[in-house]
């Protein structure tokens, strides 16, 4: 296994961390090299039809580029050392079979001494050449598998949001991962195959021609025996049919290696979900109900010894003692061909170094080749759940109209005729929806579990655009517009919203350059600034202590502050509360979202919660009931009426009363 073979053995079961995007452009703005997503490919990906070698030569040719546009100096200096690696032992043995065969010839001391020397010298110099590639070979091998997570990470991010919340998507995303991790099929396969690759090449090319004169030398006569038979043609035919025979064995070994590990990616990409959601199970339950005792058994049966991985180590042990085996048959037959023309005297003692160190590298090389082609052939099935990946369509339509900067923020939102369901699903989650509301005005948006009200906001923040109907600002359909502009209006607090371990002052501002006052500010005004006062380093302060000794670990109502103090600080005429404060209890929440209104004063604020009671300081109450908007009014209007709200006010109502 090479280094970085051991490198991505030693990550499986990692990768990172991803939290879920939000962001749905598609526009390729991939600093690592975004490639092209084109849709008509040169390889055919229907279920059952064996690809030409053409289509192969392209898998091969993208995912090459791919590698190169991720980190082409890695690339560079890794088939520069294998290149280097290959020049020594050449160098080594072409001057010993030099030194040897004046020792057994004329013995002359100056010739003795010019050879060691040239050896000597030759030697340190390539060695030290060899270092310093292999040291900056290695620098850049460590940024490339940070470069290609930075280019996974900025791809799935960069997908439309309906392919973030597809179940096949993930399963694919951990499919790329696992292999690429544990077994270093992909993209990352290219990079140490391919200079594997030239270096056996060159290997081919450099042994080729040193021991080529072997099989044109032949000794005088017509001696018997075993070293007659090697001398004769039928001893050079014999070890032709050895070498193919060899060149046979290392195909069908390495498709069936290759096959095996690209069947086990499935099962470890199982493995590796289940066991970051179980890493992540921690807290009171764990203790009070010892769950640890039922993870921990489910953990050994999927995780000690699971069926794919023991099918796998089996397989690689099996073709490995077969080419061993094989090789040391092939071998012992060039030594015999090598030391029976020694015996014959058709070349001298010296040379019978040179020539059975270059026909082994050669038979290696060769068989080194066709390995690596033929995994390079297999890899493409790793390379096809890739390209699969970085090819998912954005199917939304993106405008081109520039979203109207108004000094008066002075914008209109209306739904017209709208209505969705999520795709390949049948069932309607909203059904024609018509409403208008304006900046300035605070909504509450209400109903139970399913009703259509997040679905209804990740409509408005254009997450999904709509199955039916047109959702419109300020008289026009919000696709024409240039969509990172649009969501520009918004600012947005999900009930499963993220914090990172940042600064503090990172989470708040979204970013690393940031106005430290607003920053202060924001987190002030949110009620966190007797918080952030006892912080020794501010706004500076990490948050979590996984990467930071002094960080600190923020209660769940601090968490929830510091997210409202990042829905402030973007400053947008929107701002919506989309559940964040489940947690809190019902006195504590209504004072969160009173507090909140005060603080977006005149801009649009749209609060959903599950209590009605926190909704009673809004203007406006939008009701949904199975999807529909069933009614729109102020609280004691909808209180005092027959309808959804009565009915959901006083079956909470009981509970306080």
């Amino acid at each position: 296994m090479t280094g970085p073979e051991k490198q991505a053995g030693m990550r499986r079961g990692g990768g990172m961390k991803m939290s879920r995007g939000k962001k749905c452009s598609n526009k390729n703005q991939n600093n690592i090299g975004r490639i092209s997503t084109e849709k008509n490919h040169t390889y055919k990906e229907k279920e059952g039809e064996k690809r030409t070698l053409r289509q192969e030569w392209g898998l091969l040719v993208r995912g090459l580029k791919l590698a190169l546009e991720i980190c082409p100096k890695y690339f560079v200096f890794n088939i520069l050392f294998q290149i280097g690696q290959i020049v020594s032992p050449y160098f080594s043995l072409y001057l010993s079979a030099l030194f040897i065969n004046e020792l057994a010839g004329q013995c002359r001391w100056e010739r003795l001494m010019l050879l060691a020397g040239i050896t000597l010298s030759g030697q340190y110099g390539i060695k030290a050449a060899s270092r310093l590639v292999q040291a900056r070979r290695n620098v850049w091998q460590d940024v490339y598998f940070h470069q290609a997570e930075i280019f996974m990470f900025d791809r799935l991010h960069g997908l439309q949001y309906e392919h973030l919340e597809n179940p096949e998507v993930t399963l694919l995303r951990e499919k790329i991962f696992a292999g690429a991790n544990a077994a270093g099929l992909g993209v990352l396969k290219l990079f140490w195959a391919m200079g594997q690759l030239i270096s056996d090449l060159v290997d081919i090319i450099v042994s080729a021609s040193l021991t080529v004169s072997i099989f044109r030398m032949t000794a005088e006569g017509t001696p018997g025996g075993l070293a007659g038979f090697i001398n004769s043609v039928y001893g050079a035919g014999l070890l032709a049919v050895l070498l193919i025979w060899h060149v046979f064995l290392t195909v069908k070994c390495a498709r069936i290696q290759m096959r095996q590990e690209t069947k086990a990616m499935s099962g470890l990409a199982e493995m590796n979900t289940f066991f970051m959601t179980t890493y992540e199970m921690q807290g009171e339950d764990m203790a009070v109900f010892g769950l640890n005792k039922v993870l921990t058994r489910e953990c050994e049966r999927r995780m000690i010894r699971p069926a794919w991985l023991i099918e796998w180590s089996r397989g690689r042990i099996r073709n490995n003692t077969l080419r061993a085996a094989e090789e040391a048959l092939v071998n012992l037959a060039v030594f015999l061909t090598v030391a029976a023309k020694a015996f014959l005297g058709v070349f001298g003692i010296g040379n019978f170094l040179l020539y059975r160190g270059t026909v082994t590298r050669f038979v290696n090389a060769v068989s080194n080749t066709l390995w690596e082609l033929t995994l390079l052939r297999e890899n493409n099935e790793a390379l096809l759940l890739l390209y699969r990946f970085l090819d998912l369509p954005d199917e939304m339509y993106h405008g081109t109209l520039a979203v109207e900067k108004r000094d008066d923020i002075d914008y209109e939102i209306e739904f017209r005729n709208v209505s969705f369901r999520y795709p390949g699903t049948e069932e309607w989650v909203l059904r024609n929806v018509n409403m208008k509301f304006r900046i300035g005005d605070k909504l509450a948006i209400v109903g139970e579990n399913g009703s259509g009200k997040t679905t209804f906001i990740k409509l408005l923040c254009r997450l999904y655009d709509p199955t039916e109907g047109v959702i419109l600002l300020n008289g026009i359909d919000i696709t024409r517009y240039r969509y990172e502009e649009y969501l520009t209006l918004f600012s947005v607090v999900f009930q499963d919203y993220r914090l990172f371990q940042f600064s503090l002052a990172a989470n708040v501002a979204g970013a690393f350059d940031y106005d430290r006052d607003r920053v202060e500010k924001c987190l002030a005004q949110v009620g966190f600034g007797d918080r952030l006062a006892g912080l020794e380093k501010g706004i500076d302060t990490v948050m979590g202590r996984d990467y930071e000794n002094d960080g600190i670990d923020l209660s769940g109502g601090e968490e929830q502050k510091v997210a409202l103090a990042r829905a402030v600080y973007k400053d947008a005429p929107f701002v919506i509360l989309d559940e964040p404060t489940a947690a809190l209890d019902p006195i504590a929440e209504a004072a969160v979202y009173e507090n909140f209104q005060k603080i977006v004063e005149h801009k649009t604020a749209v609060f959903i919660s599950h209590r009605l009671s926190s909704c009673r300081f809004c203007d406006d109450i939008i009701v949904f009931d199975k999807g529909r908007l069933v009614q729109r009014g102020g609280h004691d209007i909808l209180a005092a009426a027959e309808g959804k709200y009565r009915q959901l006010w006083n079956a909470q109502a009981q509970y306080y009363n």
